[in-house]
């Protein structure tokens, strides 16, 4: 039989185990608590509706995108997580403050309603398009260390806000005519 009909619930007991990779299965259920030294979780495209990483305190590469369907992931105990993929589920909220090691994050598909990255002073690539924000703090003063920046496809969103509006403005509005002006139309 497929890999994927082997495990609808799994828990993984060796605790030494520093990187998983159980993407594209069914998975609806993953039990990592005892992987304390987990490093390297991906765990895309399954069936999962929560996932609990609190006890993976040394994360620093988290990727839970796809075909999941997590409505809330609490990052708040991963404080070295630099990488963080949770783009396509079912997100309402995304807290992120206490992952100041944070360079990559990219939470696109979702239905978050606002997102602050204002204590993500390391972050370089920002993908949170495609959500329900109305709001973005990006009040971080990483503003031209940025090398991927997306927050179209947001059309409620009326605020964005930076340490730097006028170079936001001249850097992260240059990719097409559309994308130009919605950013342009949200900078504050």
């Amino acid at each position: 039989p497929p890999r994927s009909t082997l495990f609808p619930y799994t828990t993984l007991f060796r605790s030494n185990l520093d990187e998983l990779y159980c993407q594209n299965n069914q998975l609806t259920s993953l039990d990592v608590s005892a992987n304390t030294a987990l490093t390297y979780l991906a765990c895309q495209d399954n069936q999962l509706a929560s996932l609990d990483v609190s006890a993976n305190t040394a994360l620093t590469f988290l990727n839970v995108e796809g075909s999941n369907q997590l409505t809330s992931l609490d990052v708040s105990a991963n404080t070295a997580l630099t990488v963080l993929f949770c783009y396509n589920n079912e997100l309402t909220s995304l807290d992120v403050s206490a992952n100041t090691a944070l360079t990559l994050l990219d939470c696109s598909g979702n239905p978050l309603g606002s997102l602050d990255v204002s204590s993500n002073t390391a972050l370089n690539e920002l993908d949170c398009r495609n959500n329900q924000l109305t709001y973005l703090n990006m009040k971080n003063g990483v503003t031209d260390q940025l090398t991927d920046f997306n927050a179209t496809d947001n059309s409620n969103l009326t605020c964005i806000e930076t340490l730097d509006p006028d170079y936001a403005t001249a850097n992260w509005t240059n990719r097409s005519e559309e994308h130009t002006s919605e950013l342009q139309s949200h900078l504050n």
